[in-house]
């Protein structure tokens, strides 16, 4: 495997190959991955935050907008006060945040980059990153609340603790970093997608160029527009949909559409 570069499969097979082929690992003689995967329609796309698309001041913004959304949200979470409980669930109800979302499930990943059937003409890619060895990275203090807890990643009961607010994340050190996050079980979206997060120590920061400096932890699977088809419809048949990733009626309704969406509809469809 070729770290900080692309891999691009021709075919199902390799597609596999590609996401699961780091999965073995030797300490304990089990298929136990040490990477979670972000998958999306396009190839061009970074790992950009959706906080840094409201503006050059989103910096400036983050604290007054997680501020005001624990104001008027507070009847409706019973998650605890934490700050980063609430930034979880800010996420994950579409505040715009410094957090990005991922899973421990490659096929998960792929239902993301292959979900939108108006995005078929163009490349995909699932990103692969080696969580576990990315905390190698995170200063002492933080390193030592993962190793007390014989954890990789951080629940927000374990970071409050040693960093209750987003400035004393950042005071750590001078160098940058990335954490992970695993959210509180809010909903069954959470649970049935094996989510979490990621968030950098600097809101400013930005996780591409920072991957870029550690290419030793990431790969990235692109999926060429060719194979959209072919490995939407085994998902399917794998029961990786809508449907079962984001219970309720609007997850069943994405998925019949698309079920039901003859793939020539698509093709002369002059729009897309």
């Amino acid at each position: 495997m070729q770290f900080g570069q692309d891999i691009i499969p021709e075919n199902w097979l390799e597609v596999q190959a590609a996401l699961f082929g780091n999965s073995w690992n030797d300490k304990i003689n089990r298929f136990r991955s040490n990477f979670v995967y972000r998958g999306t329609w396009s190839k061009d796309f970074e790992l950009n935050t959706s906080i840094s698309r409201l503006g050059s001041q989103y910096d400036v913004l983050e604290p007054h907008i997680l501020r005001n959304f624990r104001k008027y949200a507070h009847s409706n979470t019973t998650q605890g006060d934490s700050v980063w409980n609430w930034l979880a669930i800010a996420q994950h109800h579409g505040l715009p945040t410094r957090l990005l979302d991922w899973t421990y499930s490659p096929l998960v990943a792929l239902h993301f980059a292959t979900q939108d059937l108006d995005k078929y003409n163009e490349d995909g890619v699932v990103w692969c990153i080696n969580y576990v060895k990315s905390g190698e990275h995170l200063p002492s203090a933080l390193k030592s609340v993962l190793e007390e807890e014989g954890s990789n990643v951080f629940t927000p009961e374990m970071l409050q603790p040693v960093s209750p607010t987003l400035k004393a994340l950042s005071s750590f050190q001078e160098k940058e970093f990335v954490l992970f996050l695993e959210p509180p079980s809010i909903d069954n979206r959470i649970v049935h997608q094996y989510a979490l997060f990621s968030l950098m120590s600097n809101v400013k920061a930005e996780m591409s160029n920072w991957l870029k400096q550690h290419k030793e932890l990431y790969y990235r699977v692109i999926i060429p527009a060719s194979l959209k088809w072919e490995i939407r419809d085994k998902l399917d048949q794998a029961n990786i949909t809508e449907r079962v990733l984001t219970p309720g009626l609007s997850g069943l309704s994405a998925w019949l559409k698309r079920h039901y969406t003859h793939q020539q509809s698509i093709k002369e469809d002059p729009a897309l």
